[in-house]
């Protein structure tokens, strides 16, 4: 799967990502988007490389969409960390 298709792919599964990992204050759309796709690009070097997992080659395949989506949680959950730090310098 091409990087055009992880981006779009990062895009939607961003927004789905920001329900689940929703705490006290939910970010813009823009950033969540762009944290999606980061993601959704970690998650599926990671899932290749680290773990040699092949199987990621349709937009429409199951694992592509899970792969995708635990990214995307866990760079919107390390977000959330940096943001609750943050807040509670001020």
């Amino acid at each position: 799967m091409g990087v055009i298709a992880w981006i779009v792919l990062g895009i939607i599964v961003g927004v789905i990502a920001e329900h689940f990992v929703s705490g006290r204050k939910s970010h813009g759309l823009i950033v969540t988007c762009l944290i999606g796709i980061a993601g959704a690009l970690l998650g599926g070097w990671i899932a290749t490389t680290v773990f040699h997992v092949h199987s990621l080659q349709g937009f429409f395949n199951l694992s592509t969409w899970i792969t995708a989506l635990a990214g995307s949680v866990v760079l919107l959950g390390a977000a959330q960390l940096v943001e609750g730090r943050r807040s509670l310098r001020r």
